[in-house]
């Protein structure tokens, strides 16, 4: 019997590192996690990460055939194969896929989260048949994947794409880039968290986000408290897709997509800001481009999206040399 084709999609994070088999229609044969020990140097990471995946590749060995690495990585950079200052990683620069030949002589490629988001959505998710899309990740910063004519845009260095960190206010909040401003300080999880706080601070507002510090109030907690009616979360929310909006208003003057995606832990809160969202970004377009943008949710399973991602990277290249 021919051995079903399989692809490993690996999504290294700060604190750990997730990888799976996963085959073309996207379903995950297996997966597993193993701590990044973001301190440390990268090598320990891979020869930690190949042994493990060779102790699973043994279970199913019989049924299934590897046939490529996607990777996701933070500052990944897909044309040259590195990591380059990654923010939460110990690393400096790091050539992944050299590294990778280390273990393996399969097909690699590695890039950002984000992007790997934006390949997934289109060959597993919400993207599926379109050309043009962008995917926006608010997590605990701003990510952006752009997809144009069926190819993901790297730009001239392999960095294109940081929608995150165009400026919505020149002496706005201070980002993590070293700059003031940047969209991700006000759209993001963390952004989220600044405008509540900022609101406590500024305004006489009741809520019980009043209770809790800095530290400890997540994003859900603010969706949690707009869904039960808290007035201060549900401006939180206005505030924030009110920025988002305006600036995917200018997002749309540059590429035309047919859709701007959704994804992360901030959308998760769903209509609480996808349709505000939409509402701001239609204020803000220019005639020709309005009501023709869609804005969805991402229709990659949470727990398993990272995964998805890196692996239809993989899936992708190879279709592109149609191996």
């Amino acid at each position: 019997m021919e051995k079903i084709k399989v692809t490993i999609g690996v999504d290294i994070g700060g604190t750990n590192t997730v990888y799976g088999f996963v085959d073309k229609n996207g379903k995950i044969i297996h997966s597993n996690s193993i701590p990044t020990y973001a301190e440390k140097e990268a090598n320990q990471l891979f020869e930690r990460l190949f042994e493990d995946i060779n102790s699973s590749v043994k279970k199913i060995e019989n049924e299934y055939e590897i046939v490529g690495i996607g990777i996701g990585a933070p500052n990944a950079n897909y044309y040259k194969g590195t990591v380059e200052m990654p923010p939460n990683l110990n690393w400096g620069i790091v050539n992944v896929l050299e590294l990778i030949k280390r273990y393996t002589p399969l097909p690699s490629a590695i890039t950002n989260d984000a992007n790997a988001a934006a390949i997934g959505e289109m060959i597993f998710g919400a993207a599926k048949g379109m050309k043009n899309f962008i995917v926006i990740t608010l997590g605990t910063g701003l990510g952006s994947g752009i997809i144009v004519n069926g190819d993901l845009v790297y730009g001239d260095d392999g960095f294109a794409g940081e929608i995150g960190h165009t400026i919505v206010f020149p002496e706005g909040r201070e980002c993590g880039c070293g700059r003031k401003g940047c969209l991700e300080t006000y759209a993001s999880a963390t952004g989220i968290r600044r405008t509540v706080f900022e609101l406590i601070g500024s305004t006489n507002i009741q809520s019980n986000l009043r209770e809790k510090s800095f530290n400890e109030l997540t994003s859900k907690d603010i969706a949690d408290a707009a869904n039960s009616g808290d007035q201060l979360a549900i401006y939180a929310f206005d505030y924030t897709a009110k920025i988002l909006g305006l600036k995917l208003a200018d997002s749309v003057a540059y590429l035309s997509p047919e859709a701007i995606i959704l994804f992360g832990g901030l959308a998760l809160a769903g209509n609480l800001i996808l349709e505000p969202t939409k509402k701001y970004m239609e204020e803000n377009l220019l005639n020709i481009f309005k009501n023709k943008v869609k804005i969805l949710p991402s229709a990659l399973p949470g727990a398993d999206a990272a995964v998805l991602g890196s692996s239809a990277l993989i899936w992708n290249e190879l279709a592109k040399k149609k191996l």
